[in-house]
């Protein structure tokens, strides 16, 4: 089994990595296989409504770049771990355009991550954790994903690369974060033959 992380910090070492590795230590304790993927520091553009992806079917965005790169390598995990630091109390800009187009490209070619294990985690210096995590777990619970739970909200507190680590609840918040996503793997793993069938969506527009 394998879980990737998407680091969307633009510091490649900076404390939202250190939040998914101490996730990933866990992980790795219990046998599954971890992966940070950087994507925080790239140039990444906001989705554009032209509609390619659905009408290609081809499941890849028409602008090829870290989405489309990163596109199989999770359609072909097990789980995947987001990870965000908090600008103006919200995703920063690079992953929030990352993760717009990559779950809308996996939507409309069939619901690539449905039912695969997906949770979230935040580094912030002071405030704009929670709504921060909120906005991350929107992806994961549109997409059919099944999120395990911690011990409180998945965020940690720190300023300066490697500070998180003085947050000693925020420590355990990723640690019990880690045994609770490796068993709901296992879970997930052993009940796939009674899986739900998949119902195709169901669109209603407020105005007509």
């Amino acid at each position: 089994m394998k879980i990737i992380a998407i680091n969307g910090s633009p510091k490649a070492n900076g404390n939202t990595y250190t939040a998914l590795a101490l996730v990933g230590e866990q992980l790795q304790k219990e046998g599954v296989e971890f992966e940070i993927i950087q994507v925080g520091n790239k140039l990444i553009r906001g989705c554009m409504a032209c509609g390619g992806c659905a009408r290609n079917l081809n499941e890849q965005c028409v602008f090829d770049d870290e989405v489309n790169a990163c596109l199989q390598k999770l359609k072909a995990a097990d789980g995947i771990l987001l990870g965000a630091p908090v600008h103006y109390a919200g995703i920063a800009g690079t992953m929030k355009s990352f993760l717009d187009r990559l779950f809308y490209v996996a939507g409309v070619n069939g619901g690539l991550f449905r039912h695969k294990v997906g949770a979230s985690v935040v580094a912030v210096r002071r405030s704009g954790g929670v709504p921060t995590f909120d906005a991350l777990n929107h992806y994961i619970t549109y997409a059919e994903m099944i999120m395990p739970g911690s011990n409180y909200w998945n965020v940690i507190h720190g300023r300066e690369p490697g500070e998180v680590l003085q947050d000693h609840e925020g420590n355990q918040i990723m640690r019990v974060l880690g045994k609770n996503m490796a068993w709901l793997l296992k879970l997930v793993a052993a009940g796939k033959a009674q899986a739900p069938q998949r119902e195709d969506k169901v669109v209603t527009n407020f105005v007509r």
